[in-house]
């Protein structure tokens, strides 16, 4: 508003002085300074010249006009002023927080988990893991959410939900002027019943980036770029992330090997440990074909991941390296994260050598790689 009125008082200004009669009246007024303060006059004068000049006539309209002109100038500099002044202390007021101190308890193989270190790599946000043991879970006794991932910011902020953790923090390292505690507010957590009949915490706009306009239009400047985010988001939530049990326990010998990489990167004790290698192989050999039923997968489910991961391929062309363009985008981390949990399988090794997945995948780990590097420079 105040640059509006500047301007305008600017516009009143050039109209005063463009009158004859103020020409003229200028043309002695600046022989008369000449003479008074010859060629080398500093700024400071002109307020005096404009209160030595004489009233009524073209010189009152020249000082009206030069008045109005002065008056939008000077409306203009405080305007700029204020506003660099504004951006600076907003930037120094992120600066001397710090960074946030961000506490990650999970499971190192589940895939909500893996999305949430791929998006925290990728930024080179530096963080510490917890992880949590899948049976017994002392590690999370303190929190009524039973569930991983959890991410805790400056120790007494605590973010459940792999998509509103990712959507909060994005929304954080965009804005200028909020809080984490003031993002979290936008994503309210509701109760509901599934189509099992269990109760589920779900959270309201989770896909969503809480930006103003000019935000919204720097992170997405061409048209259907934050529609397209949301929507391979939420699909690697609905779709891909059920496909990754039916495929690395598809055979008895898979569902061993799976386990014995979940016993070996998680958080078990040695009978624990003992008990989930070969009962919990057992089991979820068992539970992937209910899954695979209630999912409708066809009977061999690899063609569905062959398919899934495909879509991603031809959804980001030939011409993207990524689906974000040049950079990946949350779209991109989120299917990163989920199928990085199946590297070292061989469910992982055939997805790679029957699919077109792989150019893009190689360069996911690069730039994940090249993030944590830098954050911990």
């Amino acid at each position: 508003m105040a640059a509006a009125c500047a301007r305008s008082l600017g516009k009143v200004g050039l109209t005063l002085l463009d009158s004859p009669g103020t020409r003229r009246s200028a043309a002695v007024s600046y022989l008369r300074y000449r003479r008074a303060y010859g060629t080398a006059g500093s700024g400071h004068q002109l307020p005096l010249l404009l209160r030595s000049a004489p009233h009524g006539g073209g010189g009152g309209r020249r000082v009206l006009g030069c008045a109005f002109l002065l008056g939008g100038g000077l409306g203009l500099y405080h305007t700029v002023r204020l506003s660099l002044q504004q951006h600076l202390a907003e930037d120094d007021l992120k600066v001397s927080s710090g960074p946030l101190k961000l506490t990650l308890y999970q499971y190192k193989t589940c895939p909500f988990c893996s999305k949430v270190r791929a998006f925290l790599d990728y930024h080179g946000l530096p963080y510490e893991v917890v992880e949590v043991n899948p049976v017994m879970r002392q590690e999370i006794k303190w929190s009524a959410y039973r569930k991983v991932p959890i991410l805790m910011v400056d120790g007494d902020v605590q973010l459940n939900d792999s998509s509103v953790i990712i959507s909060s923090l994005k929304t954080y390292l965009i804005t200028k002027d909020k809080s984490v505690p003031d993002i979290l507010r936008c994503y309210p957590e509701m109760k509901a019943v599934n189509d099992r009949g269990k109760e589920v915490t779900e959270y309201t706009n989770k896909y969503w980036l809480m930006l103003s306009e000019a935000e919204t239009a720097m992170m997405y400047p061409e048209k259907g770029m934050q529609k397209e985010e949301m929507k391979w988001r939420q699909w690697a939530d609905d779709w891909l992330v059920h496909l990754i049990s039916p495929n690395v326990y598809r055979t008895t010998g898979e569902s061993l090997a799976s386990f014995d990489y979940i016993v070996r990167e998680g958080k078990f004790g040695a009978f624990e440990g003992f008990f989930a290698k070969y009962v919990g192989a057992a089991a979820m050999f068992v539970i992937s074909k209910r899954l695979k039923s209630r999912h409708g997968l066809q009977d061999d489910v690899r063609q569905d991941l062959y398919k899934a991961v495909n879509d991603w391929v031809a959804a980001i062309g030939k011409k993207r390296r990524f689906m974000g363009g040049e950079q990946p985008n949350l779209a991109d981390l989120a299917v990163f994260g989920v199928l990085r949990v199946m590297e070292g399988l061989q469910a992982f090794d055939d997805m790679m050598a029957n699919t077109k997945v792989k150019h893009w995948y190689r360069r996911m780990e690069k730039a994940t790689r090249e993030g944590l590097t830098a954050g911990k420079q």
